[in-house]
Parts: structure tokens; C-alpha cells; sequence
């Protein structure tokens, strides 16, 4: 066993303060600026976040995937249609997503339902993808149990030599998802775990903000 206790391990935070008057009015534009300040931070991945959803068993699960996109209308990110995400998501269409920043002492957390992106994105954005992505997306039955890593590897190979010098086609099992967030909230971390906390709610045509105790 260690020489240490879990239950010792705590920092306290310090560096920032989330105020009301210091905040977007929109939770978009308050997502924009802490992420390019995520990236000045040089944050390893700070498009990496948590992706939670429930099955319909009622079970839930969580995994990192990597935001591609975001707008007014939500937040983007693709993945395989067969996936054991994809099938939660058939069942339940909602999902939580969770940003951590450590070196800002930020996350944010946003909620809301689901839906696919149109093809044309999804094509834009496959095609946009290094050539060895789009083959890994060929190669891959994300979340299906197989042999070994050479049964992995030799699937690879096999795409590598079917499209040498041709244009990868898109899966018609792989493509995008955008979460439209109904609530948004941003946390910062303060001393004595007094942390600030401001969620934004979609009310019928505008976002209210609210301060939620720590």
C-alpha cells in the first residue's frame, strides 16, 4: 500500500473569480473566452472533454471525446454511429459534457439533448481528417470486442492497400452529433472551497444566469 492517504490530497485554489458583471451575457460567447484562454494557456487538448450518457437500461457511462465544433447552436463532436455512445444515445438523446482546465482551476459542464449533424457537415469534416483517421475509422468497430491488436493492425493494412492513391469514402456508420445545451454552467475554483459557480438556463428567448452555492 502507499504511504500516503487519498483523502489528503487537496489544492487550494486561488488564481481567478467568476463574477456576475465580469460574464457574457451569452453562454457561447463565456465558452469562447475561457477556451482561448485554455489554448494561451497551452492546456494540453483543451478540446478534450468528458462526454456522459444513459443507456436504455437506465445505466450511465462516460468517456473523453474531443469537441470539433461549436456555434450558437451547440456543441460538436464525431464518433463512430455504432458505438456504445451512439446506441445510449438512440435510447435517450440527452448528454452532459464536462471541460476540466486544471492549470485555470475551470470546468465547465453543459447539458441538453442531442441530435445528428447534417451529412454535409459530417462529410466536411471526415474529409478534413488526416488520411490515417479516416482509415482508423474504417478499420475500427468502436466498442466491439476483437481478438488481439494484430486483428486491429492487419484490418489497417488491409485499408492502407484497398484506398493507396484514392479518396477514402466517408462510413455510413461514422459521423457527428451536436449537444444543444439547455444549461451551461461555468465553475471556478476559489479558496476554501467557496468556489464560484454561474449556470446559464435557457429560458424562452434568452439565458438567465444564476449563482449556485459551492
Amino acid at each position: 500500500m502507499s504511504d500516503y492517504s487519498i483523502a489528503d490530497l487537496r489544492l487550494n485554489y486561488t488564481r481567478q473569480q467568476l463574477i456576475e458583471t465580469n460574464v457574457a451575457p451569452d453562454p457561447f460567447q463565456q465558452f469562447q473566452a475561457w477556451f482561448d484562454e485554455a489554448l494561451q494557456a497551452n492546456i494540453v487538448e483543451p478540446n478534450a472533454m468528458t462526454l456522459a450518457t444513459v443507456g436504455a437500461d437506465g445505466l450511465p457511462s462516460a468517456r473523453m471525446v474531443l469537441l470539433k465544433g461549436v456555434d450558437a447552436q451547440g456543441f460538436v463532436f464525431y464518433t463512430n454511429y455504432e458505438s456504445r455512445k451512439a446506441q445510449d444515445l438512440a435510447a435517450n438523446p440527452a448528454a452532459v459534457l464536462v471541460f476540466w482546465w486544471a492549470p485555470l482551476e475551470r470546468q465547465v459542464r453543459i447539458e441538453g439533448r442531442v441530435e445528428k449533424v447534417s451529412a454535409t457537415e459530417t462529410e466536411t469534416y471526415f474529409h478534413s481528417r488526416p488520411r490515417a483517421s479516416q482509415l482508423g475509422a474504417w478499420a475500427s468497430d468502436q466498442s466491439r470486442v476483437i481478438p488481439d491488436r494484430e486483428f486491429l493492425e492487419h484490418r489497417l493494412q488491409q485499408l492502407t492497400e484497398q484506398y493507396q492513391d484514392q479518396t477514402i469514402p466517408r462510413p455510413d456508420f461514422w459521423g457527428g452529433y451536436r449537444v444543444i445545451p439547455t444549461q451551461i454552467e461555468f465553475w471556478q475554483g476559489r479558496p476554501s472551497r467557496l468556489h464560484d459557480r454561474l449556470l446559464y438556463r435557457r429560458e424562452t428567448d434568452h439565458w438567465a444566469i444564476a449563482r449556485l452555492s459551492p
